[in-house]
């Protein structure tokens, strides 16, 4: 996930477990002058009926079955109108089952059909084989109706330059932001206040209520584990195990979380840079990172003033550049297209850069989908300044220690200065009632960095955190590090959790870097098709299905 949610910090224990009255709406100029220790109340879940399972399994996932819920589309009126899930499932075959294990793989707007599919082939089969793995389409998302899809075509290139070095350029980019609030206002005005994470959360249990089960366990990454968070504190008699994979902040409901993002992800794109100079024998860009840097920036300028294949422009190689700051499985693909352009602008090169954009950057019509219940949620679930001039002088400020994203990033989220929708008082997730659940997060991951871990670990009494030491990809559970997934899989088998005497509880070590490629290969090779699960590494999979931005 790119994007990471929130909730205001609890400061006084005596609240803790708390449930009080409904959402409060904050004010659409400005922002609740201290944060909320509130939880909204839990309504009992609506009487849903029971999921009618259908086979509808792939080469890779031959054992998935799909149905649907339906969930009122305002859960403070459980009659009225009413929305359907999609559900995916993959059923236990063991004798003795440990009930449903919801997986959800971020965004918001990520779809969870296929990612039961991958849990339930990634655990080891005696354990995955005691549950009913659970993938669902959260509202608004994938074959869930209604699914949004506020102006299609929005990334379709070539976009005005995310840096803004002229007043005109500021003022195209802010034109599209804007143009994209008013049509999904115009579009979908009676489903936007309902597409938040509270109402996402309540559909959760509404499945588990359909499913039959009293308790659930549960498996996030990214957004989910905010997902995980919120719904432990709603809910805490109803959870049995968490894990919970690159973890959000909950305290920096959304517009902070961003700004701390452009820092970490500029941090991480230096990691690439530096990587590439490593590497100088196969990429000849430089042994200094410095300079293998200069040559990256240089290549943006470049496309900028003269897109590459009339394509790739400055936002469009930023797009396709950052998907290596979640994953570096993507690194060796990225350095090949990088040095093919700086070897070849006009020719080879150019096409390179096309190639790697369109496995790497492309949004396609499922991208469109995603972006739009990524903004529907960020936009309802917490305050943004509506103010330009405040977007303006934070992102002047990030942008001299962090130029790589962070004008993309402001763009990214800029339909929020705009957003038709009041905005809520996201909840606080301090929790005291809930088992232990399980936090696993990397030192340098971008799209969560590691600050969040430590506060949800604080926040969730009685959790535990496992680092992986150095690490800098998002997601690391099922991705290929025997010694994460060793603490996973006898969490998931007996509920055994480790016990550190400090803040962290376990460590394991990095998973290596890559190898550059033996010989010349294209980009679609890295970025397998996200069903591909036999035939693509599992963190090539698993990256495939958390995807980017969301």
């Amino acid at each position: 996930m790119k994007k990471r949610a929130a909730a205001l910090c609890g400061a006084a224990a005596a609240v803790a477990g708390m449930i009080t009255a409904l959402p409060q709406t904050a004010s659409a100029d400005a922002a609740p002058s201290t944060p909320s220790l509130s939880t909204p109340s839990a309504p009992p879940a609506p009487r849903t009926a029971r999921p009618a399972w259908k086979k509808c399994g792939t080469k890779h996932y031959p054992t998935l079955q799909c149905a649907s819920v339906k969930v009122p589309l305002d859960h403070a009126r459980p009659q009225g109108r009413q929305i359907t899930l999609a559900l995916s499932r993959v059923p236990h075959t063991a004798k003795t089952s440990q009930g449903p294990l919801l997986v959800n793989p971020g965004g918001p707007g990520g779809s969870g059909l296929t990612m039961a599919g991958f849990v339930a082939g990634a655990l080891p089969k005696s354990v995955a084989s005691q549950y009913d793995v659970i993938g669902f389409d959260p509202r608004g998302v994938g074959k869930s109706t209604p699914a949004i899809d506020c102006r299609p075509g929005h990334f379709d290139p070539v976009r005005p330059p995310s840096v803004p070095t002229s007043q005109a350029v500021e003022q195209a980019n802010l034109d599209r932001a804007e143009a994209f609030a008013r049509d999904c206002g115009k579009k979908y005005a009676d489903v936007l206040p309902y597409i938040d994470t509270l109402s996402a959360v309540r559909d959760m249990d509404a499945i588990r209520a359909a499913l039959g089960a009293r308790t659930i366990n549960y498996f996030g990454y990214s957004y989910g584990t905010y997902l995980g968070a919120v719904y432990g504190r709603l809910y805490p008699d109803r959870v049995r195990r968490m894990v919970l994979d690159s973890i959000v902040d909950p305290t920096g409901v959304w517009y902070d979380d961003n700004i701390q993002q452009d820092y970490a992800f500029n941090a991480r794109h230096d990691a690439f840079l530096a990587w590439v100079a490593r590497h100088d024998a196969t990429y000849k860009l430089g042994t200094d990172p410095a300079e293998v840097g200069s040559r990256w920036y240089a290549m943006r300028d470049a496309v900028v003033r003269k897109p590459a294949g009339g394509k790739v422009g400055g936002g469009e190689l930023e797009d396709t550049f950052m998907p290596g700051a979640y994953y570096n499985g993507y690194w060796p693909y990225l350095a090949q297209a990088f040095a093919a352009y700086v070897k070849d602008p006009g020719g080879k090169g150019a096409d390179a850069l096309v190639a790697a954009h369109k496995q790497f950057g492309a949004v396609d019509r499922a991208g469109d989908n995603g972006y739009s219940v990524y903004m529907a949620v960020q936009c309802r679930d917490a305050w943004w300044p509506r103010d330009w001039n405040k977007w303006r002088y934070d992102n002047r400020r990030v942008a001299e220690k962090a130029p790589f994203s962070t004008w993309n990033n402001a763009w990214y989220n800029a339909p929020c200065a705009f957003w038709p929708t009041e905005r809520l008082i996201p909840p606080s997730v301090t929790n005291r009632k809930l088992p232990p659940v399980l936090l696993f997060q990397a030192t340098d991951d971008a799209a969560t960095p590691y600050e969040g871990a430590l506060t949800v670990h604080d926040k969730l009494y009685g959790s535990r955190l496992v680092v992986e030491r150095g690490g800098g990809n998002h997601g690391i559970t099922l991705s290929g590090n025997s010694c994460l997934d060793r603490h996973l899989t006898a969490y998931l088998a007996t509920g055994e959790v480790p016990r550190g005497d400090g803040e962290i509880d376990a460590v394991c070590e990095k998973s290596p870097d890559p190898k550059p490629l033996k010989a010349k290969a294209k980009p679609s090779e890295a970025k397998q098709s996200k069903a591909k699960a036999g035939s693509a590494s599992r963190g090539a999979t698993l990256h495939g299905l958390l995807g980017t931005r969301g």
